[in-house]
């Protein structure tokens, strides 16, 4: 049964930097051989995502880009900025205020610790349940 895995931020290191967890989740996925999309919410977050995958483990090399190139099929992790169409993967983690149209086997939500995004995180958890996915919390 397909699954939504909503992350709530709590601790001070995901929630100064709530990108940190996001590449946390896709060095797991790497990890895994799990074919990743990461929608973020506009090009300023996808770049910002980016950058910080270059750089938030220097020990760690996670195969990545912005999706829109000739090779994103073969690419492990593509950031999805809005506007832009992927062909859909097994694990989408989602950054944006809505659920993504079509989903994998399993969407992986992280949700700041600001009362505006758990309200939007609480109207998604009530969307995934009614699509019939088995809907969990993981407190970060």
């Amino acid at each position: 049964m397909p699954r939504a895995d909503f992350y709530l931020i709590a601790k001070p290191r995901f929630s100064e930097q709530p990108l940190l967890l996001v590449c946390e989740l896709a060095r797991k996925a790497y990890a895994a051989q799990q074919p990743t999309l990461i929608l973020t919410r506009d090009f300023a977050q996808a770049e910002a995502l980016d950058e910080l995958l270059w750089s938030f483990d220097e020990d760690t090399f996670i195969p990545h880009q912005l999706a829109g190139d000739d090779d994103d099929a073969q690419t492990a992790v593509l950031i999805v900025p809005p506007g832009v169409d992927t062909p859909p993967r097994p694990l989408i983690i989602n950054l944006r205020e809505q659920c993504p149209e079509s989903h994998g086997e399993r969407v992986l939500e992280v949700v700041a610790a600001d009362p505006a995004e758990r309200d939007g995180s609480r109207v998604r958890w009530r969307e995934y349940q009614r699509r019939g996915l088995d809907v969990n919390k993981f407190d970060m």
